[in-house]
């Protein structure tokens, strides 16, 4: 079986969430696992943040419109692994 990550950067977190998280809202159900991480202390939240998503591995159309809606996104760039 072959695992599909798709790693997602994100440089102005302020501007795009809303629209990431609207993107990976509708493709819910191919999404196995997601980490989120932004650097982060008391006097600061980084605008740059990075997601990882464990994709279903049988969801070869899905997976591709997925990856093409976040790519969409101004600010936004994705790189697919399969491991």
């Amino acid at each position: 079986m072959e695992n599909k990550i798709l790693g997602i950067s994100i440089d102005l977190r302020s501007d795009s969430a809303t629209q990431v998280q609207n993107v990976l809202t509708k493709h819910g159900c191919i999404i196995r696992t997601r980490i989120g991480l932004h650097q982060q202390d008391n006097s600061m939240c980084s605008e740059k943040g990075i997601i990882l998503l464990e994709l279903n591995s049988d969801c070869r159309d899905e997976c591709r419109q997925l990856k093409n809606d976040l790519s969409s996104i101004e600010s936004v760039s994705v790189k697919e692994m399969k491991l």
